[in-house]
């Protein structure tokens, strides 16, 4: 593919998909400790095998149950945990998804103050360490460290450009070169994050890459 055909459909990907899991929860990121919260709580919900939709509207729901920060969600009855849950389609891992994430949040509060900053010091600017402690909460593994590192780029730049192995799924179903530099070149100015989201909506979901890929030949 001309490298004009490649920044159309990067350009085409982004312009109709760019949107960050965190913007469609509703979470408006910041390095702040409750926006942050939410993004480990997304992401921990979007690790498992569940439809994203399902687990975006999940968190939405925890969130609307007052569950939003660390001393509530370990705080909370199981029953208030499993009935957001619930609320938000999480059905299938409801009863484990609750123990998680009590246990997730009294281990942030023990170890960090409740406050995910905590633990980026901890990791003094080393993805690499910052992906390893992220895989000590439970329920959060390599997917979900992965989601939060791409989400959290926006506001922690040390952990930008992160392009991971899914984004990079994402290059080769629409045809792209698997390269993050090159992948980075393309986008031009598109911020990292967005462009990761996008990457990854394409890997996860064959319609996106089709859509884009359509768009891109008739511009």
């Amino acid at each position: 593919m001309a490298d004009r055909d490649e920044r159309a459909v990067v350009r085409a990907l982004v312009g109709a998909h760019g949107r960050t899991y965190a913007e469609e929860a509703g979470i408006g990121l910041e390095d702040a400790p409750q926006p942050l919260y939410r993004l480990l709580v997304l992401a921990q919900l979007l690790s498992a095998r569940i439809r994203g939709p399902i687990a975006v509207a999940t968190a939405r729901a925890l969130h609307e149950a007052g569950l939003r920060d660390p001393r509530r969600m370990a705080g909370a009855k199981r029953r208030e945990r499993v009935d957001a849950l619930g609320r938000g389609g999480y059905r299938r891992y409801d009863e484990r998804t609750a123990t998680q994430l009590s246990d997730a949040a009294r281990l942030l509060t023990e170890r960090w103050g409740g406050d995910l900053r905590g633990l980026r010091a901890q990791a003094d600017g080393e993805v690499a360490e910052l992906r390893r402690l992220l895989q000590e909460f439970p329920g959060i593994g390599p997917a979900g460290a992965g989601i939060f590192l791409r989400e959290v780029q926006r506001v922690w730049p040390e952990a930008a450009p992160y392009l991971d192995a899914k984004a990079l799924q994402g290059a080769e179903r629409l045809r792209l070169p698997p390269s993050p530099d090159r992948l980075l070149s393309l986008a031009g100015d598109t911020e990292p994050a967005v462009l990761a989201a996008a990457l990854v909506r394409a890997a996860i979901d064959k319609g996106v890459a089709e859509d884009s890929l359509a768009r891109a030949a008739s511009s």
